[in-house]
């Protein structure tokens, strides 16, 4: 006879810590607990940042950062992944390693360049995430930035926006999501490609707010928490759009800090997800 039992929609971030609870690490478990996830972490550096910019960086060593993900993963069993902040070559080739042992969908934010401008990666890692991690991802979401630092090209319409995903996916991504959110303009686009030709624009209009920062690792975190409760990834993407979209706009009037302030993450939480497990 069969026991029913119950687990959450589990979800994994591994990336640095933002001290002022805006990005990353910090970002990410927002964002989970908001759509009703169980939220996981491995952290891989420790910022001094607040509002106004990055200041310090302390990189964890790699063989920590390794064994929090083990930890997690060979207990807990993450449905879903997300990578953010990978700072090295050494770094991107652990972690690299470390995910090969799994088969759950991973969303890869290339966190290279912070939204005050500040350098995240050491340059000679570039080659290193395009060799080892954009295989293994279901999915790579640069900004407009971030993209042109990946393709080595200036990015300034929606024109360059396709010829840029289209270099990503040659360069061995499954699929890409490069975010136009720094392109001019009443209306944002994001553009998707993926690995069978499939292109699609997504649209929103642009918000007028400073509050932006961490927007990128919670759309990132948020399409990761919409696969881990089932979503296939389109679904997932336009979910986590409109998610996102709604943080700022609940968040926009609101000063945290001197510089560019959070979303609100916790606009309208979902209770935790959960799942049955048959336990024969």
């Amino acid at each position: 006879m069969l026991k029913m039992e119950f687990k959450y929609a589990s979800v994994l971030t591994i990336a640095g810590s933002d001290c002022s609870g805006g990005a990353g690490i910090q970002a990410d478990l927002k964002t989970f607990a908001a759509l009703g996830c169980y939220g996981t972490s491995a952290i891989t550096a420790i910022t001094v940042q607040n509002t106004l910019g990055v200041q310090k960086l302390h990189k964890l060593p790699t063989e920590l950062v390794h064994d929090q993900i083990m930890a997690v993963m060979e207990d807990i069993q993450c449905a879903a992944i997300k990578i953010g902040m990978v700072h090295s070559r050494s770094l991107t080739e652990a972690i690299a390693r470390t995910l090969k042992k799994y088969t759950v969908p991973i969303i890869f934010d290339p966190v290279m360049v912070a939204s005050s401008g500040d350098l995240l990666l050491e340059a000679d890692a570039i080659d290193m995430l395009k060799k080892m991690l954009f295989p293994l991802c279901t999915l790579v979401t640069p900004n407009l930035d971030e993209a042109s630092v990946l393709t080595s090209m200036e990015i300034r319409s929606l024109k360059d926006m396709e010829n840029a995903a289209q270099r990503l996916i040659e360069e061995g991504c499954q699929a890409v999501l490069i975010k136009g959110g720094h392109l001019k303009g009443t209306e944002l686009f994001d553009l998707y490609l993926d690995q069978q030709g499939k292109q699609h624009i997504f649209s929103s209009k642009w918000i007028n707010t400073n509050n932006t920062h961490g927007t990128g690792c919670t759309l990132s975190s948020a399409i990761a928490a919409y696969l881990a409760k089932g979503f296939d990834l389109l679904t997932a993407i336009e979910n986590a759009r409109l998610y996102v979209h709604n943080a700022i706009v609940n968040g926009k009037d609101v000063k945290t800090g001197k510089g560019h302030g959070p979303l609100n993450h916790s606009f309208d939480p979902e209770k935790m997800n959960l799942y049955t497990i048959d336990d024969k």
